[in-house]
């Protein structure tokens, strides 16, 4: 019986990064789905396909560049307890890995947690505040930072969106206040979290970025490298500002399933 055909190489990782227009000293946060590129290399186990991304990764941005991942739980929106150091990422397997980094640095945000390896690792995740989407939210510094957005296996959409929907006041979302209780060094401590939501009873106004994604390719701010079965998308988030404050003058159903619904 013959071997199974390896889809890409740890090598193939650092080229398409590179194609995707990162260099070295960026600071990178990655939406990921790892398991539609295909089959790794000289790879079976789990932490060989992490440690072939994280490598790969800083072989292109450098010790001066920094990964970081959304670990969000939403712990306190579904009514549970935050631990910094035990509550696991919803946002899959790379994710997860990042947070279960040694060398990484969380913020203890109960319900957007990021997670960051690199030198401004500290920077991102330190004292995250009650609005997730707000001033001096990890959102907020990502952009200050000029980061780049990065995104395996899924299109230009990513969470930074609702930090742009926030700081140009979209008509259909709101903040909305959870509280809960944070696990800091063993003592739980009541804390609260603003989520910047929509109205679950029109769900027309839910979130859809298609539109972005189009609009972003046909501008040329969007960089695309294919990699085993799948693909790496590059924008900034400078730019995913940007294109939505424009489009959004024009357009206010820029962002969502449509047609908007503000009555």
């Amino acid at each position: 019986m013959s071997e199974t055909k390896a889809d890409y190489s740890q090598g193939d990782i650092a080229r398409a990064l590179r194609a995707a227009g990162l260099s070295a000293d960026d600071s990178l946060f990655v939406h990921s789905n790892i398991g539609f590129f295909g089959r790794l290399a000289d790879a079976s186990a789990p932490d060989a396909y992490y440690l072939a991304f994280k490598d790969a990764i800083f072989s292109v941005i450098g010790e001066d560049g920094t990964l970081v991942v959304p670990t969000f739980s939403y712990s306190f929106c579904r009514g549970e307890p935050f631990s910094r150091e035990g509550t696991r990422s919803v946002c899959g397997f790379f994710s997860e890995m990042v947070r279960l980094d040694p060398e990484a640095r969380r913020s203890d945000d109960a319900n957007f947690s990021v997670a960051a390896l690199g030198r401004k690792a500290e920077y991102f995740t330190r004292d995250a505040p009650q609005h997730s989407f707000g001033p001096d939210s990890f959102f907020e510094r990502f952009l200050k930072e000029d980061g780049k957005i990065c995104n395996f296996n899924f299109d230009a959409g990513s969470t930074f969106i609702h930090y742009a929907e926030r700081l140009l006041k979209v008509p259909y979302r709101f903040d909305k206040a959870f509280a809960g209780k944070s696990v800091i060094n063993g003592n739980e401590i009541e804390k609260c979290f603003y989520h910047f939501v929509y109205d679950l009873e029109k769900p027309e106004n839910g979130p859809d970025f298609v539109a972005l994604d189009k609009l972003a390719r046909k501008r040329g701010l969007v960089r695309t490298a294919r990699l085993g079965r799948g693909a790496v998308v590059v924008i900034s988030a400078r730019d995913t500002l940007e294109l939505i404050k424009s489009e959004l003058k024009v357009n206010p159903s820029f962002l969502v399933r449509g047609p908007l619904n503000t009555g």
